[in-house]
């Protein structure tokens, strides 16, 4: 399944216009995330703000096998125009044809969600080192703009709703489908004696990444319909055929 870097912001200095700061507002998106990303059968690591700096963020993220790193964050003005700006902006590495498409993503989900879509863009970089210095194809997104006081209202309302788009966005990039948060429970095999195959994707023509022996105990994560289930079993997170599981 899809692993995702995920790396809200260690920016606890950038105040947001009418009280908090950067750090913790990311964070507080990040935990919004969590749940959908659980249900939608993507693992996930997440920097720690509290024992962490940026370049042992980056340095976690290459040496850990990651599919597309995810940083979340909220922009300010340049001198003279504090307070004055808004939008959403989505930076990329140019060079990676992937990181792009993942921007691509987060562009059309956010134009669903934010006030003025016009103002919703996927713009290159090669200087932010969270985009540039990551093995894995990244995007750093700002969210909107926390000098700006209806922007950092916006953000702080709309904490829910940002997370589920891009997490929509994500599995998008990922070609799997967005499932809405449910329960986690726990659920056994019964196939009357064959093992389980646990997929990559919600196909019979999936690659294969375990067989679940009859029996089993496994960790049921959500149901997509078409018969499908995410699934937990042996380190592996996947698809099975919901029928054999009870």
């Amino acid at each position: 399944m899809p692993r995702l870097y995920l790396s809200p912001s260690l920016q606890d200095f950038n105040l947001y216009a009418g009280g908090g700061n950067e750090e913790y507002y990311m964070n507080l998106l990040a935990d919004e995330m969590e749940p959908y990303l659980i249900s939608s059968g993507i693992t996930f690591l997440r920097n720690n703000p509290r024992t962490q700096e940026l370049s042992d963020v980056i340095r976690q993220s290459n040496a850990s096998n990651i599919d597309l790193h995810l940083a979340l964050h909220s922009n300010a003005a340049g001198e003279g125009k504090e307070g004055q700006v808004k939008g959403v902006e989505v930076y990329y590495n140019p060079q990676n044809s992937f990181s792009r498409k993942a921007a691509d993503f987060v562009v059309e989900e956010m134009k669903k969600i934010y006030p003025n879509p016009s103002r919703v863009q996927a713009l290159p970089t090669e200087t932010l080192a969270e985009v540039r210095k990551v093995n894995a194809p990244s995007i750093l997104v700002e969210v909107g703009y926390h000098d700006n006081w209806e922007e950092a209202q916006w953000i702080r309302e709309n904490l829910g709703e940002i997370a589920r788009a891009l997490v929509k966005a994500v599995c998008a990039y990922f070609g799997i489908p967005f499932v809405p948060v449910q329960p986690v429970r726990m659920g056994i095999v019964h196939t009357g004696g064959v093992n389980l195959n646990l997929r990559q994707f919600p196909s019979t023509e999936a690659n294969i990444l375990t067989k679940i022996p009859n029996n089993s105990r496994v960790t049921i994560y959500s149901q997509i319909g078409n018969g499908w289930s995410v699934v937990g079993y042996g380190g592996f997170t996947g698809y099975a055929a919901s029928e054999y599981i009870i």
